[in-house]
């Protein structure tokens, strides 16, 4: 099988070969749906579907899609907060898609997570304090309580609070709730980090602080980061790749710079024209198509490409198979049967 990501790291502006940190193979996340009569079989809804991608230290792969697309699904499972229904979770070798909560714990202070909601995510009986510090705790008992309290100081003072130590999360504003969170995911100093959303929930001008901030972070950490966003702006600023889901399932990944000027599948190009202020479209380029209609079920996806009910590019043979991930460029993959390729005979199936 021919991995599906670039397979390189970006350090000082320059592209190097260099293994993956975490490799994610053929991943199936799947729920049960009871049924609504005591004669019917009960269903499943997909929610993660042959997922593949690659993640190198120090890089930042964003992940965009509609609401109900299995990108918060995905960010579950990437941390042990969600069972997996198949494939495969690779971090330094060790398969982590198998493990319970038991065999998970080793890995939680490498692999992180900032949540979508700020203030949910914190325990309103604890301070600002404990609640960073608590991690330390439980996944670094080797440590001393006075390093403990100096590292929460020190990270404090870096996310900008440096006064909120004996605060409680009903009394800080919402961003500053998300600079808590940032700060305890952070404390264990993880090699991964997982970010499901985490501006969605806050004002413009504080999305941009959020921002700013994990990208300093990341800079000085050497962190790899996930970056999981419907808001392709904030993507593009931030990633070096970006990966496409729709109905679970990957309809894109390329590196940003490519994905945005030239996206490959239709469905990109309908996200990308469902927010023109990212991408303007230059004098004399084709019109995009506009995604129009409603995001299938995930209990009932069509048949074939999941896309092909809002695709106008459509046909039996989309209703007949679903697509395999093709190349379409030296670093890009998409999965259509009727991709527009930049140079004859560059399109060759890497996932079957």
């Amino acid at each position: 099988m021919t991995p599906v990501a670039t397979g390189r790291v970006w350090q000082n502006a320059r592209v190097l070969p260099a293994p993956a940190l975490l490799s994610v193979r053929r991943l199936k996340v799947q729920y049960p749906i009871a049924p609504a009569w005591p004669w019917q079989a009960a269903g499943r809804i997909q929610a993660v579907d042959d997922l593949h991608f690659n993640l190198h230290a120090g890089e930042t792969l964003g992940i965009v899609g509609e609401s109900g697309c299995g990108k918060s699904t995905l960010a579950r499972a990437l941390v042990g907060l969600q069972r997996v229904t198949a494939g495969g979770i690779v971090y330094r070798g060790q398969d982590l898609a198998p493990l319970d909560d038991a065999g998970w714990r080793p890995y939680r202070r490498e692999i992180q997570m900032i949540f979508q909601d700020p203030a949910a995510s914190l325990d309103p009986r604890m301070t600002v304090g404990e609640i960073i510090a608590e991690p330390l705790e439980l996944l670094c008992p080797e440590l001393e309580a006075i390093e403990r309290q100096s590292r929460v100081t020190q990270l404090l003072n870096r996310v900008g609070l440096p006064e909120f130590h004996g605060r409680y999360p009903h009394e800080i504003s919402g961003g500053q709730c998300q600079r808590v969170g940032i700060a305890r995911a952070l404390i264990v100093q993880p090699k991964i980090l997982i970010c499901d959303e985490p501006v969605s929930a806050l004002d413009l001008s504080v999305q941009a602080q959020i921002i700013t901030l994990l990208s300093e972070l990341q800079r000085e950490q050497g962190l790899a980061m996930i970056f999981i966003a419907h808001d392709l702006a904030v993507v593009r600023h931030l990633s070096h790749r970006v990966l496409v889901m729709y109905l679970g399932k990957v309809m894109e990944q390329a590196p940003a710079a490519d994905l945005f000027k030239h996206p490959s599948h239709p469905y990109t190009r309908a996200l990308l024209a469902s927010a023109p202020s990212s991408v303007p479209r230059r004098a004399g380029a084709p019109r995009r198509t506009v995604l129009e209609g409603d995001l299938p079920s995930p209990a009932d996806p069509p048949s074939g490409c999941v896309f092909r009910t809002r695709c106008p590019m459509a046909d039996a043979m989309c209703a007949r198979q679903a697509p395999h991930l093709r190349r379409v460029s030296a670093s890009g993959y998409a999965a259509c049967h009727y991709l527009e390729q930049s140079a004859a005979g560059s399109e060759q199936t890497v996932l079957a």
